[in-house]
């Protein structure tokens, strides 16, 4: 059975894309067949963090139009047998795109793909409702700063209201110094703020940084412990 996973945040800069791209590429390199959707309509950067910005001819709006099929604007990742992307507009789109054409298109998708990962735009809007329809569970990826976990909390607050209560944390740019001088929330500071499964927390490090300015995912690099720590959240997430 496919699972269709939204990635969220409160705000941007937390690393949601990062961390989209680092889990499609590691469920493919598990043997999973992993589609990456980028939803991010005129600020889209999974192409860039898998440097594969020069092989997008389609987006996903010109699938929703019917200017072109499915297969058309599935690009696959170069390096991997079974992991794709598709691409979003590189600007605002005024064709529509309704939860509906999520649903259909996920589940044409879903007959071909294991994984799903739909990597949305940062905040409350039409097109996160459009986003939020097709899922089956959710990660918010926050990170710990006062703004962006109360951003955090409201998407959550919203993810529920919209029926999706399956949802788990991850806390990125972790620095464990200020954690324990309590000059940022801790984790359990964070844990009391929002309801979902806290799956892990990931360390503010400048090896993700450099992997992701140079389009190869982090987890690429097999023996590390940023592979093990995202080879650990990952399996958190898809194992309800």
């Amino acid at each position: 059975m496919s699972q269709v996973i939204l990635v969220s945040s409160g705000k941007g800069g937390t690393g949601k894309t990062m961390f989209s791209v680092n889990m499609g590429a590691m469920l493919a390199s598990k043997g999973a067949k992993v589609m990456l959707i980028d939803l991010d309509m005129g600020l889209r950067n999974m192409d860039l963090y898998l440097g594969m910005e020069n092989r997008v001819v389609y987006n996903i709006m010109d699938v929703m139009s019917g200017i072109c099929r499915i297969k058309k604007a599935m690009i696959k990742v170069d390096g991997f047998d079974n992991l794709y992307f598709m691409a979003a507009s590189p600007r605002r789109d005024d064709r529509d795109i309704t939860p509906l054409h999520m649903e259909i298109l996920c589940d044409k998708l879903s007959k071909i793909f294991d994984f799903i990962i739909i990597d949305c735009p940062a905040g409350v809007s039409d097109l996160f409702d459009v986003a939020i329809a097709p899922a089956d569970k959710a990660v918010i990826v926050t990170e710990p700063e006062v703004a962006s976990l109360r951003d955090a909390d409201v998407t959550e607050r919203y993810l529920m209201d919209k029926g999706l209560d399956d949802i788990r944390i991850v806390i990125n740019k972790v620095r464990v110094d200020l954690m324990r001088s309590h000059m940022v929330p801790s984790l359990a500071d964070i844990s009391d703020m929002l309801q979902g499964t806290l799956v892990g927390i990931i360390q503010d490090d400048d090896n993700i940084h450099i992997s992701t300015n140079k389009g190869i995912p982090i987890v690429c690099k097999k023996g590390t412990y940023i592979e093990k720590n995202f080879k650990e959240i990952v399996y958190r997430i898809i194992v309800d």
